[in-house]
């Protein structure tokens, strides 16, 4: 009994209240190690990265005079059924449904582009090697699907695992930009889009544009750009330098004599006044949503033009991630073409698939290259 004795005394002086203070010293220790580990993984792919063409296309020239299809379609990575909705909009979940619903929503999109016939496919946010997708590979999917067709790839997006939302944290992702093309792409570039300084800078990730140059019969280029400017965290100074970088390569290009079409999601209302149009809204209810900026048309250069004869009228190209969709959700065009004087736009329409796809429907542009 008395070989115990300092045993038990010693038992008597721990402090409890020592406890909260460890768990503490633990949860800083562990906040600084991501810190760093997320600091660490960041970088940056250099502007004018190289993209080397893939597959093999079923001509190797555009024609002058011939009629074409383009397609813009964001697919969403693959997470937007009808009933998701999205953290960052206000929504619940980071991640999608489960691997079947991203398999599925990505041969659903397939399924469009197909039924569409688009001879050139302009698609964002596909996901590879993601959390968030669960690690289907998105770009393979698709590119399988069109076997006759080249194509080049663009990382826009990739980052550390990201811990929040804490309940289901968004992870890792890898996405980017898909260009499809039955006629040869014969060079493309990545072009690195000015991005948030300071911590901001983790949730906007290698912004890019990928530029595709396509041969013409009578010596020139179709030049296609495939796009998805920034949204949130980013300023409208920042949108603006995106929006400059982008129309001061289209305006070069078009003074070579080239002919320029560039599409996808510019994460502007497209038109200046769809989310007035769609919703009967007012600028007051609109505050909060300052992703849905109107479209700088001021920047524009000379030469080109937006695409927005609607053979439908106007119709939304995406839908806000707040709620299910419904016809209470908020939705606006995003999405769209600009091309340079000497394409000539037969067709434009928005392409109505019920938001079953993605948080995006899909723009279609027939278009013919003037002599």
């Amino acid at each position: 009994m008395y070989v115990n004795q300092p045993i038990r005394e010693k038992k008597k002086k721990f402090r409890w209240w020592k406890i909260p203070l460890i768990l503490i010293a633990v949860i800083l220790a562990v906040a600084i190690i991501y810190v760093a580990y997320v600091l660490i993984s960041y970088n940056r792919i250099d502007d004018n990265t190289e993209l080397t063409p893939q597959g093999t296309a079923k001509s190797a020239a555009v024609k002058v005079g011939s009629e074409y299809t383009a397609l813009t379609y964001n697919v969403g990575f693959g997470a937007y059924t009808p009933d998701f909705t999205f953290f960052m909009d206000g929504g619940k979940s980071a991640w999608a449904a489960g691997k079947e619903s991203v398999i599925n929503c990505i041969d659903g999109a397939a399924g469009v582009i197909k039924e569409h016939q688009a001879d050139f496919t302009l698609i964002q946010e596909v996901d590879f090697d993601s959390t968030r997708s669960y690690h289907v590979d998105e770009r393979a999917q698709l590119i399988d699907q069109f076997p006759d067709q080249s194509s080049t790839f663009a990382v826009n997006y990739h980052s550390p695992f990201l811990f929040y939302p804490f309940t289901q944290p968004h992870g890792s992702s890898n996405s980017g930009l898909l260009t499809l093309s039955e006629s040869t792409i014969a060079s493309a570039t990545r072009r690195s889009l000015p991005i948030s300084d300071g911590m901001k800078k983790f949730i906007d990730l290698d912004r890019a544009y990928s530029t595709n140059r396509i041969p013409v019969e009578n010596g020139k280029e179709l030049v296609i750009l495939n796009t998805h400017t920034s949204a949130y965290g980013t300023d409208g100074d920042l949108q603006t330098q995106q929006m400059k970088k982008m129309f001061d390569e289209m305006k070069e290009e078009y003074d070579k004599g080239n002919y320029v079409v560039a599409g996808g999601d510019w994460n502007h209302d497209f038109t200046g006044d769809s989310k007035y149009k769609l919703n009967h809204a007012t600028p007051k209810d609109l505050e909060a949503l300052s992703w849905c900026a109107e479209f700088p048309a001021d920047l524009i250069p000379q030469g080109f033009s937006r695409v927005t004869d609607y053979a439908s009228g106007l119709r939304p190209s995406t839908r806000n991630t707040d709620i299910p969709y419904s016809k209470d959700s908020f939705v606006a065009t995003l999405d769209g073409f600009i091309i340079s004087d000497n394409v000539e736009s037969t067709y434009v329409d928005v392409v109505d698939t019920g938001f079953q796809y993605s948080d995006h429907n899909p723009v279609e542009m027939r278009f013919k290259l003037k002599a």
